[in-house]
Protein backbone atom coordinates (compact mmCIF):
# COMPACT_ATOMS: atom_id res chain seq x y z
CA UNK A 1 0.00 0.00 0.00
CA UNK A 2 0.95 3.62 -0.54
CA UNK A 3 0.20 6.52 1.93
CA UNK A 4 -0.33 9.78 1.02
CA UNK A 5 0.12 12.83 2.76
CA UNK A 6 -2.83 15.02 2.93
CA UNK A 7 -2.02 17.60 5.62
CA UNK A 8 -0.94 15.62 8.34
CA UNK A 9 1.46 12.98 7.77
CA UNK A 10 1.03 9.89 9.45
CA UNK A 11 3.37 6.39 9.87
CA UNK A 12 1.67 2.83 9.34
CA UNK A 13 0.66 1.93 12.39
CA UNK A 14 1.38 -2.32 13.27
CA UNK A 15 -2.06 -4.19 14.35
CA UNK A 16 -1.73 -7.36 15.69
CA UNK A 17 -0.54 -9.12 11.94
CA UNK A 18 -2.07 -6.31 9.92
CA UNK A 19 -0.45 -2.99 8.46
CA UNK A 20 -3.19 -0.24 8.94
CA UNK A 21 -2.89 2.81 6.62
CA UNK A 22 -4.88 5.76 8.04
CA UNK A 23 -4.82 9.03 6.29
CA UNK A 24 -4.97 12.26 7.98
CA UNK A 25 -7.34 14.90 6.95
CA UNK A 26 -7.66 16.96 10.35
CA UNK A 27 -6.04 20.66 8.50
CA UNK A 28 -8.65 20.21 5.44
CA UNK A 29 -11.89 18.75 7.82
CA UNK A 30 -11.17 20.52 11.13
CA UNK A 31 -12.16 17.22 12.60
CA UNK A 32 -10.19 15.81 15.34
CA UNK A 33 -7.66 13.63 15.08
CA UNK A 34 -9.46 10.72 17.38
CA UNK A 35 -12.52 10.64 14.56
CA UNK A 36 -10.47 10.71 11.77
CA UNK A 37 -8.66 7.59 12.59
CA UNK A 38 -11.95 5.93 12.71
CA UNK A 39 -11.97 5.69 8.73
CA UNK A 40 -9.22 3.76 6.89
CA UNK A 41 -7.87 1.01 5.12
CA UNK A 42 -6.22 -2.48 6.52
CA UNK A 43 -4.49 -5.57 4.77
CA UNK A 44 -3.49 -8.86 6.31
CA UNK A 45 -2.82 -12.11 4.43
CA UNK A 46 -5.45 -14.25 3.27
CA UNK A 47 -3.62 -17.00 2.29
CA UNK A 48 -2.21 -18.40 -1.19
CA UNK A 49 -3.40 -20.03 -4.63
CA UNK A 50 -3.33 -23.41 -5.78
CA UNK A 51 -0.61 -22.01 -7.63
CA UNK A 52 1.46 -20.16 -4.64
CA UNK A 53 0.36 -16.99 -5.01
CA UNK A 54 -0.06 -14.70 -2.22
CA UNK A 55 -3.56 -13.60 -1.50
CA UNK A 56 -4.50 -10.08 0.45
CA UNK A 57 -7.40 -9.03 2.08
CA UNK A 58 -8.18 -5.85 2.66
CA UNK A 59 -10.97 -4.01 5.22
CA UNK A 60 -12.07 -0.53 4.36
CA UNK A 61 -13.97 1.02 7.54
CA UNK A 62 -15.76 4.12 8.01
CA UNK A 63 -16.54 6.35 11.12
CA UNK A 64 -19.87 5.28 11.95
CA UNK A 65 -18.56 2.10 12.26
CA UNK A 66 -19.43 0.21 8.51
CA UNK A 67 -16.96 -1.95 7.27
CA UNK A 68 -16.09 -3.81 3.52
CA UNK A 69 -13.88 -6.91 3.47
CA UNK A 70 -12.16 -7.14 -0.41
CA UNK A 71 -9.44 -9.79 -1.30
CA UNK A 72 -7.30 -9.68 -4.59
CA UNK A 73 -8.21 -12.95 -5.54
CA UNK A 74 -11.33 -12.42 -7.78
CA UNK A 75 -11.72 -8.96 -6.22
CA UNK A 76 -14.29 -10.48 -4.33
CA UNK A 77 -16.46 -8.80 -1.50
CA UNK A 78 -16.39 -11.05 0.98
CA UNK A 79 -17.67 -8.99 3.85
CA UNK A 80 -20.25 -6.03 4.30
CA UNK A 81 -20.94 -4.99 7.85
CA UNK A 82 -23.80 -2.82 8.63
CA UNK A 83 -26.29 -2.32 11.36
CA UNK A 84 -29.91 -2.80 11.59
CA UNK A 85 -32.63 -1.01 13.50
CA UNK A 86 -31.23 -1.65 16.41
CA UNK A 87 -27.44 -0.85 16.32
CA UNK A 88 -26.49 -4.37 15.76
CA UNK A 89 -24.02 -4.99 13.01
CA UNK A 90 -24.29 -8.16 10.94
CA UNK A 91 -22.69 -8.76 7.64
CA UNK A 92 -24.83 -8.38 4.60
CA UNK A 93 -23.25 -10.66 1.96
CA UNK A 94 -22.72 -14.20 1.20
CA UNK A 95 -19.16 -15.91 1.30
CA UNK A 96 -16.58 -18.09 3.19
CA UNK A 97 -14.46 -17.07 6.10
CA UNK A 98 -11.34 -18.47 4.12
CA UNK A 99 -9.97 -18.45 0.88
CA UNK A 100 -9.96 -21.89 0.53
CA UNK A 101 -13.65 -21.61 0.03
CA UNK A 102 -13.10 -19.35 -2.26
CA UNK A 103 -10.75 -21.75 -4.21
CA UNK A 104 -13.08 -24.51 -3.70
CA UNK A 105 -15.14 -23.41 -6.42
CA UNK A 106 -18.89 -20.91 -5.79
CA UNK A 107 -21.41 -19.48 -7.37
CA UNK A 108 -19.23 -16.39 -8.14
CA UNK A 109 -20.11 -14.67 -4.11
CA UNK A 110 -19.22 -11.48 -4.15
CA UNK A 111 -17.17 -11.90 -7.09
CA UNK A 112 -15.69 -9.11 -9.72
CA UNK A 113 -17.07 -10.29 -13.22
CA UNK A 114 -15.31 -10.20 -16.48
CA UNK A 115 -14.13 -9.61 -19.36
CA UNK A 116 -17.83 -10.34 -20.17
CA UNK A 117 -20.52 -10.59 -17.65
CA UNK A 118 -23.66 -12.37 -18.21
CA UNK A 119 -24.19 -14.72 -21.03
CA UNK A 120 -22.87 -15.49 -24.91
CA UNK A 121 -24.61 -17.75 -26.83
CA UNK A 122 -23.56 -20.29 -27.91
CA UNK A 123 -20.15 -19.13 -26.44
CA UNK A 124 -18.89 -17.19 -29.45
CA UNK A 125 -19.38 -14.21 -31.24
CA UNK A 126 -18.61 -12.61 -34.63
CA UNK A 127 -16.25 -9.30 -34.46
CA UNK A 128 -14.54 -7.53 -37.38
CA UNK A 129 -15.69 -10.36 -39.71
CA UNK A 130 -13.84 -12.96 -37.49
CA UNK A 131 -15.63 -15.33 -35.29
CA UNK A 132 -14.10 -16.02 -31.56
CA UNK A 133 -15.10 -18.94 -29.55
CA UNK A 134 -15.29 -18.86 -26.42
CA UNK A 135 -15.61 -21.72 -23.17
CA UNK A 136 -18.84 -23.13 -22.82
CA UNK A 137 -19.23 -23.19 -19.14
CA UNK A 138 -22.53 -22.45 -18.79
CA UNK A 139 -24.53 -25.07 -20.81
CA UNK A 140 -24.54 -24.18 -24.68
CA UNK A 141 -23.56 -20.78 -23.29
CA UNK A 142 -20.56 -18.24 -21.97
CA UNK A 143 -21.00 -17.55 -18.74
CA UNK A 144 -19.36 -14.41 -16.42
CA UNK A 145 -15.95 -14.72 -18.95
CA UNK A 146 -14.98 -18.39 -19.03
CA UNK A 147 -13.51 -20.64 -17.24
CA UNK A 148 -10.83 -18.45 -15.81
CA UNK A 149 -12.52 -15.11 -15.61
CA UNK A 150 -11.36 -11.75 -13.77
CA UNK A 151 -13.01 -13.59 -11.17
CA UNK A 152 -9.99 -15.89 -10.32
CA UNK A 153 -7.41 -14.10 -11.13
CA UNK A 154 -4.63 -11.89 -8.69
CA UNK A 155 -5.18 -8.08 -8.73
CA UNK A 156 -2.63 -5.80 -7.89
CA UNK A 157 -3.97 -3.59 -5.11
CA UNK A 158 -3.03 -0.11 -3.61
CA UNK A 159 -4.91 1.26 -0.73
CA UNK A 160 -5.47 4.82 0.91
CA UNK A 161 -7.93 6.66 2.94
CA UNK A 162 -8.68 10.39 3.82
CA UNK A 163 -10.86 12.11 5.85
CA UNK A 164 -13.96 10.81 4.21
CA UNK A 165 -13.01 7.63 2.31
CA UNK A 166 -11.35 4.44 1.94
CA UNK A 167 -10.15 3.54 -1.53
CA UNK A 168 -9.07 0.25 -2.38
CA UNK A 169 -7.90 0.78 -6.31
CA UNK A 170 -7.38 -3.06 -7.89
CA UNK A 171 -5.77 -3.42 -11.58
CA UNK A 172 -4.99 -6.39 -13.78
CA UNK A 173 -3.76 -6.91 -17.66
CA UNK A 174 -6.02 -9.80 -19.13
CA UNK A 175 -3.79 -10.23 -21.85
CA UNK A 176 -4.44 -10.92 -25.57
CA UNK A 177 -6.43 -14.35 -26.04
CA UNK A 178 -7.01 -14.92 -22.39
CA UNK A 179 -10.15 -16.98 -22.74
CA UNK A 180 -9.90 -16.71 -26.18
CA UNK A 181 -11.01 -12.86 -26.10
CA UNK A 182 -8.72 -10.80 -28.46
CA UNK A 183 -7.00 -8.12 -27.36
CA UNK A 184 -4.68 -6.74 -24.12
CA UNK A 185 -7.37 -5.07 -22.13
CA UNK A 186 -6.15 -3.19 -19.07
CA UNK A 187 -8.58 -2.87 -16.41
CA UNK A 188 -8.43 -1.12 -13.11
CA UNK A 189 -11.81 -1.47 -10.70
CA UNK A 190 -11.65 1.29 -7.41
CA UNK A 191 -13.66 0.52 -4.73
CA UNK A 192 -14.43 3.02 -2.35
CA UNK A 193 -16.15 3.50 1.03
CA UNK A 194 -17.75 6.68 1.70
CA UNK A 195 -18.69 8.04 4.99
CA UNK A 196 -22.24 8.34 3.97
CA UNK A 197 -21.73 3.83 3.75
CA UNK A 198 -22.18 3.86 0.16
CA UNK A 199 -19.69 1.42 -1.38
CA UNK A 200 -18.29 3.28 -4.89
CA UNK A 201 -17.24 0.51 -7.56
CA UNK A 202 -16.00 2.33 -10.87
CA UNK A 203 -14.49 -0.01 -13.59
CA UNK A 204 -12.58 1.99 -16.62
CA UNK A 205 -10.85 -0.09 -18.93
CA UNK A 206 -8.95 0.33 -22.40
CA UNK A 207 -7.76 -1.88 -25.38
CA UNK A 208 -5.22 -2.37 -28.35
CA UNK A 209 -7.39 -4.51 -30.16
CA UNK A 210 -11.16 -4.11 -30.27
CA UNK A 211 -12.97 -6.66 -27.85
CA UNK A 212 -16.39 -7.02 -26.39
CA UNK A 213 -16.45 -5.80 -22.28
CA UNK A 214 -18.90 -5.94 -19.42
CA UNK A 215 -17.89 -5.63 -16.45
CA UNK A 216 -19.80 -6.07 -13.25
CA UNK A 217 -20.31 -6.92 -9.36
CA UNK A 218 -21.54 -9.98 -7.99
CA UNK A 219 -22.59 -9.93 -4.17
CA UNK A 220 -25.51 -11.85 -3.18
CA UNK A 221 -27.41 -9.78 -0.34
CA UNK A 222 -29.39 -10.98 2.24
CA UNK A 223 -30.40 -7.38 4.22
CA UNK A 224 -31.43 -9.50 7.70
CA UNK A 225 -28.03 -11.42 7.85
CA UNK A 226 -26.16 -13.60 5.48
CA UNK A 227 -27.28 -17.39 5.88
CA UNK A 228 -29.91 -15.91 9.18
CA UNK A 229 -32.80 -16.44 6.23
CA UNK A 230 -34.15 -16.02 2.89
CA UNK A 231 -34.28 -13.44 0.90
CA UNK A 232 -38.15 -14.00 0.03
CA UNK A 233 -39.61 -11.31 1.76
CA UNK A 234 -37.36 -8.56 1.40
CA UNK A 235 -39.67 -5.99 -0.89
CA UNK A 236 -37.98 -4.94 -3.69
CA UNK A 237 -38.08 -1.80 -6.59
CA UNK A 238 -36.55 -1.50 -10.01
CA UNK A 239 -36.97 1.82 -11.80
CA UNK A 240 -37.87 -0.33 -14.86
CA UNK A 241 -40.18 -0.14 -17.78
CA UNK A 242 -38.97 -2.66 -19.35
CA UNK A 243 -36.89 -6.23 -19.20
CA UNK A 244 -35.14 -8.58 -21.89
CA UNK A 245 -37.23 -12.18 -21.99
CA UNK A 246 -35.10 -15.21 -22.12
CA UNK A 247 -35.05 -18.51 -23.62
CA UNK A 248 -34.82 -21.92 -21.87
CA UNK A 249 -31.12 -21.02 -21.69
CA UNK A 250 -31.52 -17.72 -19.92
CA UNK A 251 -30.33 -16.22 -23.05
CA UNK A 252 -32.15 -12.77 -24.44
CA UNK A 253 -34.70 -13.18 -27.21
CA UNK A 254 -33.74 -9.95 -28.29
CA UNK A 255 -37.53 -8.28 -27.48
CA UNK A 256 -37.67 -5.44 -25.24
CA UNK A 257 -40.46 -6.47 -23.38
CA UNK A 258 -43.03 -4.13 -21.32
CA UNK A 259 -42.88 -5.00 -17.21
CA UNK A 260 -46.77 -3.66 -16.66
CA UNK A 261 -49.06 -6.93 -16.11
CA UNK A 262 -46.34 -9.79 -15.73
CA UNK A 263 -44.77 -10.92 -12.18
CA UNK A 264 -41.38 -9.03 -13.84
CA UNK A 265 -42.87 -6.18 -13.11
CA UNK A 266 -40.94 -4.58 -9.72
CA UNK A 267 -41.88 -0.78 -10.08
CA UNK A 268 -43.29 -0.13 -6.82
CA UNK A 269 -42.14 -2.31 -3.82
CA UNK A 270 -42.96 -5.93 -3.87
CA UNK A 271 -41.59 -8.89 -1.54
CA UNK A 272 -39.50 -10.84 -4.26
CA UNK A 273 -41.47 -14.25 -3.30
CA UNK A 274 -44.62 -12.45 -4.04
CA UNK A 275 -45.10 -13.73 -7.42
CA UNK A 276 -41.89 -15.91 -7.84
CA UNK A 277 -43.59 -19.03 -8.73
CA UNK A 278 -44.93 -17.34 -12.05
CA UNK A 279 -41.17 -17.20 -13.17
CA UNK A 280 -40.04 -20.88 -14.45
CA UNK A 281 -37.20 -21.21 -12.20
CA UNK A 282 -37.30 -17.68 -10.24
CA UNK A 283 -35.93 -14.14 -11.12
CA UNK A 284 -32.64 -14.27 -13.37
CA UNK A 285 -33.27 -11.28 -16.02
CA UNK A 286 -31.86 -8.27 -17.31
CA UNK A 287 -34.14 -5.13 -16.41
CA UNK A 288 -33.71 -2.23 -19.35
CA UNK A 289 -33.41 0.77 -16.78
CA UNK A 290 -35.33 3.98 -17.13
CA UNK A 291 -33.37 6.64 -17.98
CA UNK A 292 -30.29 5.35 -19.64
CA UNK A 293 -28.14 8.02 -20.92
CA UNK A 294 -24.92 7.13 -19.26
CA UNK A 295 -25.80 9.52 -16.60
CA UNK A 296 -25.51 7.84 -12.58
CA UNK A 297 -29.39 7.63 -11.52
CA UNK A 298 -31.09 5.15 -9.27
CA UNK A 299 -31.64 1.95 -10.36
CA UNK A 300 -33.18 -0.27 -7.66
CA UNK A 301 -34.00 -0.09 -4.10
CA UNK A 302 -34.59 -3.07 -1.20
CA UNK A 303 -36.19 -2.88 2.31
CA UNK A 304 -35.67 -5.94 4.77
CA UNK A 305 -39.07 -5.72 6.69
CA UNK A 306 -37.13 -7.24 10.40
CA UNK A 307 -33.88 -5.85 10.12
CA UNK A 308 -34.62 -2.28 8.91
CA UNK A 309 -31.87 -2.35 6.37
CA UNK A 310 -32.45 -0.35 2.93
CA UNK A 311 -30.65 -0.92 -0.11
CA UNK A 312 -30.38 1.09 -2.51
CA UNK A 313 -28.29 0.96 -6.37
CA UNK A 314 -27.57 3.63 -8.28
CA UNK A 315 -25.58 2.84 -11.61
CA UNK A 316 -24.55 4.44 -15.20
CA UNK A 317 -25.50 1.18 -17.07
CA UNK A 318 -28.32 0.82 -19.11
CA UNK A 319 -29.40 -2.36 -17.37
CA UNK A 320 -29.02 -4.61 -14.17
CA UNK A 321 -29.70 -8.20 -14.03
CA UNK A 322 -31.64 -9.27 -11.00
CA UNK A 323 -30.97 -12.71 -10.08
CA UNK A 324 -33.16 -14.42 -6.91
CA UNK A 325 -30.60 -16.97 -5.66
CA UNK A 326 -32.55 -19.89 -7.62
CA UNK A 327 -29.43 -22.01 -8.39
CA UNK A 328 -28.18 -22.27 -4.39
CA UNK A 329 -28.79 -25.83 -2.95
CA UNK A 330 -27.50 -25.83 0.15
CA UNK A 331 -24.05 -27.34 -0.94
CA UNK A 332 -22.13 -23.79 0.16
CA UNK A 333 -21.44 -23.87 3.81
CA UNK A 334 -20.60 -20.05 4.32
CA UNK A 335 -19.30 -18.23 7.08
CA UNK A 336 -19.67 -19.19 10.71
CA UNK A 337 -20.47 -22.57 8.86
CA UNK A 338 -24.30 -21.29 7.63
CA UNK A 339 -26.09 -23.13 4.91
CA UNK A 340 -26.64 -20.82 1.80
CA UNK A 341 -29.96 -22.54 0.30
CA UNK A 342 -32.26 -21.64 -2.26
CA UNK A 343 -33.05 -17.70 -2.13
CA UNK A 344 -30.62 -16.93 0.71
CA UNK A 345 -29.45 -14.10 -1.03
CA UNK A 346 -30.45 -11.78 -4.30
CA UNK A 347 -28.19 -9.88 -7.09
CA UNK A 348 -28.68 -6.81 -8.68
CA UNK A 349 -25.78 -6.91 -11.23
CA UNK A 350 -25.63 -3.62 -13.16
CA UNK A 351 -24.76 -4.21 -16.57
CA UNK A 352 -25.16 -4.22 -20.50
CA UNK A 353 -27.58 -6.79 -21.61
CA UNK A 354 -26.62 -10.62 -21.87
CA UNK A 355 -25.52 -11.76 -25.13
CA UNK A 356 -25.57 -7.87 -26.55
CA UNK A 357 -22.35 -9.17 -29.14
CA UNK A 358 -24.82 -11.28 -31.00
CA UNK A 359 -27.86 -8.70 -30.57
CA UNK A 360 -26.79 -5.93 -32.37
CA UNK A 361 -30.50 -4.14 -31.56
CA UNK A 362 -28.75 -3.93 -27.97
CA UNK A 363 -26.49 -1.01 -26.84
CA UNK A 364 -23.35 -1.66 -28.02
CA UNK A 365 -20.30 -3.51 -25.79
CA UNK A 366 -17.25 -3.23 -28.35
CA UNK A 367 -14.46 -1.32 -26.85
CA UNK A 368 -12.02 -0.40 -29.41
CA UNK A 369 -8.41 1.32 -29.52
CA UNK A 370 -8.52 4.74 -27.95
CA UNK A 371 -11.58 4.58 -25.90
CA UNK A 372 -12.05 4.16 -22.61
CA UNK A 373 -14.76 1.82 -20.88
CA UNK A 374 -16.42 3.37 -17.66
CA UNK A 375 -18.99 1.90 -15.32
CA UNK A 376 -20.19 3.20 -11.89
CA UNK A 377 -22.29 1.57 -9.76
CA UNK A 378 -23.00 2.53 -5.66
CA UNK A 379 -24.23 0.38 -3.19
CA UNK A 380 -25.91 2.97 -0.99
CA UNK A 381 -26.77 1.20 3.16
CA UNK A 382 -29.57 2.82 5.10
CA UNK A 383 -31.58 1.86 8.34
CA UNK A 384 -35.66 2.34 8.59
CA UNK A 385 -37.24 3.09 12.10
Amino acid sequence: MRQKNMGLSRALIPLVAMVVLVIGQCQKTGKPASEEENMGISKESFGKTGDGENVDLYTLKNQSGMTVKITTYGGIVTSIMTPDRHGQYDDVVLGFDTLAGYLAGHPYFGALIGRYGNRIAGGQFTLDGVVYRLAKNNGDNHLHGGLKGFDKVIWQADGTATGNEAILKLSYLSRDGEEAYPGNLSVTVTYTLTRDNELKIAYTASTDKATPVNLTHHSYFNLEGAGNTDILAHRLTILADRYTPVDDGLIPTGELKPVAGTPMDFRQPVAIGARIDQVKGGYDHNYVLNDAGGSLRLAARVQAPVSGRLLEVFTTEPGMQFYSGNFLDGSNKGKSGKIYNRHAGFCLETQHFPDSPNKPQFPPVILRPGQEYRHLVIYKFFVQD
